[in-house]
């Protein structure tokens, strides 16, 4: 039972316990450590980024962002055109890493661990009237001149309000849990949550955090359904050609405090022409002005038809 919550700590974390200073020998603090004694001598090559590939990405990122339409062929067609030469195969591998793909129907669009629940798409011709009924998270990627980095938000449905928002180095799910267990500190918990199927929201500890609380339902967009999020989905086109194409941040640092600056602005001063207007805290603190609805293409195409 010991054995099996050391292996639950980091590895990172866990050879850090490992001392050549330690009166214990070496092979046992690595035994109890739960970790190769090979891994202690070895020393991890530094990283350099491909700075052909980071071109790559920034302008799969721009265009994607430009045309969120588009998936890997018409991607791929779009970067032959500017002069690169490269297949779909090389596209559809940056576009994973990025998280992206085109709005259209794809049975791959957001991929789910095998092992992890998925839940129900809730909100199909929901009527969203007031805050707090239902939240939304997703992530996207911030270029940096060396690498890039991942960036989480949650947004209120209601009144397009940011509530909490992180970044990290890599996609596991650890900065999401971060993220939502400071949105519910700060104003409280949703009726509905909704993600996508990403590993990162499906996951035991994502997904456990919020059922602590019986009174919170959890949605997932189905397959099909891209735009289920479009609320987030726009807050990322407008964060990026607002801010993040406009400034280039140079570091992570950097990055953090300008998304810091941005985040405030979006929320206190930038007025919303869907909330006529207004600003998001306006709306939010207000309860009035805002409103959102998913329409079901689909029920209402058979209503237009049966009126005919």
């Amino acid at each position: 039972m010991v054995e099996k919550k050391v292996r639950n700590i980091p590895m990172k974390a866990r050879r850090s316990w490992i001392s050549t200073e330690q009166p214990i020998p070496l092979a046992r603090q690595c035994e109890l450590a739960g970790t190769n004694r090979s891994t202690f001598y070895l020393k991890p090559k530094r990283y350099e980024p491909d700075t052909e590939e980071l071109h790559l990405l920034e302008l799969i990122d721009q265009e994607f962002t430009r045309h969120p339409f588009y998936g890997s062929r018409r991607m791929t067609h779009y970067l032959r055109r500017q002069g690169y030469r490269i297949n779909r195969k090389r596209v559809q591998r940056l576009m994973l890493k990025l998280g992206l793909a085109g709005i259209m129907a794809n049975p791959k669009t957001s991929e789910p661990h095998p092992e992890h629940k998925v839940f129900a798409y809730l909100l199909r011709g929901v009527q969203v009237s007031r805050p707090n009924q239902v939240w939304s998270a997703d992530i996207t990627y911030c270029r940096l001149p060396r690498g890039f980095m991942y960036l989480v938000a949650i947004v209120d449905w209601y009144s397009r309000k940011v509530l909490a928002w992180r970044l990290s180095n890599t996609m596991d799910s650890s900065f999401c849990v971060s993220c939502l267990q400071e949105a519910f500190s700060n104003y409280g918990r949703p009726e509905i949550f909704n993600t996508d199927q990403g590993s990162q929201f499906t996951s035991e500890a994502f997904t456990g955090a919020i059922r602590q609380y019986p009174d919170i339902r959890i949605s997932m967009d189905g397959r099909g359904r891209a735009l289920d999020n479009v609320f987030v989905e726009r807050l990322w086109r407008s964060l990026k050609h607002e801010d993040l194409y406009l400034k280039g941040y140079s570091s992570g640092a950097e990055l953090h405090q300008g998304l810091r600056e941005y985040f405030r602005f979006y929320n206190t001063e930038r007025l919303h022409q869907s909330l006529s207007y207004q600003t998001p805290d306006d709306v939010y603190n207000s309860a009035s002005g805002g409103g959102a609805r998913i329409v079901d293409k689909f029920v209402e195409m058979g209503q237009r038809h049966s009126a005919a």
